[in-house]
């Protein structure tokens, strides 16, 4: 008799916890705000991985918060040029941009920490950084003299050296180009001849259909594909050593930050590391087909040299002795960066390289 009664108010009992769970999700739902934020992308919608990236990050925050915080987003161009993303958030002006620190190395070097710094990790070791080696605490120093915070939130493993209209024998051959190039690689490869362009994505063509520039990079051949850049320029470099592992950003207003409910911060965090996955798996997808269809189609693709590689490599060491001695900001993230890629190029080369390199000789001797 005590046994039935107890399964019948056990019963009851757990119905009545399920009941008020089942209550309790939709009160917690109501209970969050409605928020509608704009988004400002660096990227034209015709690039469909880096744009992508923001939609993928858009969608997921809308999902997560049952559509209660919705984030439009809009290409280069639709409310502000894409070099101009950091000063839209920073003002207010959206709420959110999607951009690449390295777009924004005039107002302060240092910001190409957190996108790609020439001769420097590949995206493994660059997430490793951020995530472990105290980047995300040594750029967020940086983020609040510019009102915001920022995220990874992309990525597109190496890329590649560029497009030129003459073969690369030496580095006296670069002397002269006017070359679009990105970030702090400017600064690099000036330093043996070239003149460095800032363009966006989409004003590349144009550029170099005119004759404004000599010679161009963007990312790699499924983007540089879809931008056509094989049908002006024949030869096509490798591998781009300013960016071994960039990662595009978002960045979000501070004071828009601070007064977001914690879920929907949450929701943005784990949104910008979902469409980093997607984005890099992407790239990793579509790349090799892209690369054999410009081969088929004409183009030369060729190594750069290593006394190109080597002069290089010189100058960037210049340029970050020049930069840190004037930089104390700089110098200090530096320093932090340096020894932590120092350390992964150490353990790389035991063990991931050796790997690589045997797998490239197999498919080099067509035994894969």
């Amino acid at each position: 008799m005590q046994r039935r009664k107890f399964l019948r108010t056990g019963a009851l009992g757990a119905a009545g916890v399920a009941s008020v769970s089942t209550l309790a999700a939709p009160a917690i739902a109501q209970s969050m705000p409605e928020l509608k934020w704009r988004l400002a992308s660096s990227f034209p919608k015709s690039l469909d991985t880096l744009y992508g990236a923001g939609e993928v990050l858009t969608k997921y925050i809308a999902e997560m918060t049952d559509n209660k915080f919705q984030v439009r987003i809009f290409a280069a161009g639709e409310i502000v040029p894409g070099l101009q993303v950091l000063d839209a958030v920073q003002n207010g002006t959206v709420e959110i941009g999607h951009t690449a620190g390295g777009y924004y190395v005039g107002k302060d070097p240092t910001f190409a920490f957190d996108t790609a710094l020439p001769f420097g990790m590949n995206s493994r070791q660059q997430d490793a950084w951020w995530s472990w080696g105290g980047g995300r605490e040594l750029m967020g120093e940086l983020y609040k003299n510019y009102n915001i915070t920022g995220f990874p939130c992309g990525g597109t493993g190496a890329q590649m050296g560029g497009w030129f209209h003459k073969e690369i024998k030496t580095i006296e051959d670069l002397k002269g180009l006017k070359m679009r190039i990105f970030g702090l690689a400017g600064n690099v490869i000036s330093r043996v001849g070239v003149v460095p362009q800032v363009l966006a994505g989409g004003d590349i063509y144009p550029a170099l259909e005119k004759g404004t520039i000599d010679a161009a990079e963007w990312v790699g051949p499924y983007d540089d594909q879809k931008l056509g850049f094989n049908k002006i320029m024949p030869y096509y470099y490798y591998p781009a050593w300013w960016e071994g592992g960039p990662q595009p950003v978002v960045y979000v207003n501070l004071e828009k930050w601070n007064a977001l409910p914690k879920p929907y911060r949450a929701a943005i965090e784990a949104g910008c590391s979902v469409a980093k996955g997607w984005m890099i798996s992407k790239y990793d997808a579509e790349n090799p087909k892209a690369l054999r269809e410009l081969v088929a189609s004409g183009t030369k693709l060729m190594p750069f040299p290593p006394p190109v590689m080597e002069g290089c490599f010189k100058a960037a060491n210049e340029v970050w002795a020049d930069i840190s001695a004037k930089n104390p900001r700089f110098k200090k993230v530096y320093d932090s960066w340096r020894a932590f890629r120092n350390e992964e190029i150490l353990w790389f080369r035991v063990c991931e390289a050796g790997f690589d390199a045997f797998m490239a000789r197999m498919s080099a001797a067509d035994k894969l």
